[in-house]
């Protein structure tokens, strides 16, 4: 069964972590992958601060503002998919990306962008996140073109 958190259980995560850090708290394995992105958005600093305030905060396109908890949370999903190199080839792609921009903060908000693209393509047109989507787009911000063979997407794995 696959971790399916509340988008409570998402923030006050986000929310925790924090304070843990501040309070000089232990950290788990996943706390500590978090804790940097954290720290890399100190735009945000003030709404980790005051949980009580932002909980159920709504952050709508129409307020002109992103929403934070979604964008940490998208620094989250690129960085564990680099970790484990899933898809397999995003780490190497991420390196390259890396060197690209001279900052592993600046590939991940690319593969943001990639990862956002295929997120919104499979909500508009149904059906599961497309790797080979992702992927090209990635490739397509280092120059490369398609690759030679398409990938099967895991929704797209029989039982």
């Amino acid at each position: 069964m696959l971790f399916n958190p509340s988008r409570q259980d998402a923030r006050r995560f986000f929310f925790d972590t924090w304070q843990k850090s501040k309070s000089g708290a232990d950290l788990s394995d996943l706390e500590k992958m978090v804790l940097p992105i954290l720290i890399d958005h100190p735009e945000y600093h003030a709404i980790l601060d005051r949980p009580e305030q932002y909980m159920e905060q709504e952050w709508t396109p129409e307020m002109g503002q992103s929403n934070p908890f979604l964008h940490l949370g998208l620094h989250v999903a690129i960085e564990e998919q680099r970790s484990i190199d899933q898809p397999f080839g995003i780490r190497s792609l991420y390196a390259q990306l890396a060197l690209r921009h001279g900052s592993e903060h600046q590939a991940q908000h690319s593969m943001m962008d990639c990862l956002g693209e295929m997120i919104w393509h499979a909500q508009r047109h149904g059906g599961g996140p497309d790797v080979n989507r992702y992927i090209g787009c990635i490739r397509g911000k280092l120059g490369m073109g398609a690759e030679e063979q398409a990938r099967v997407n895991p929704n797209e794995i029989p039982d």
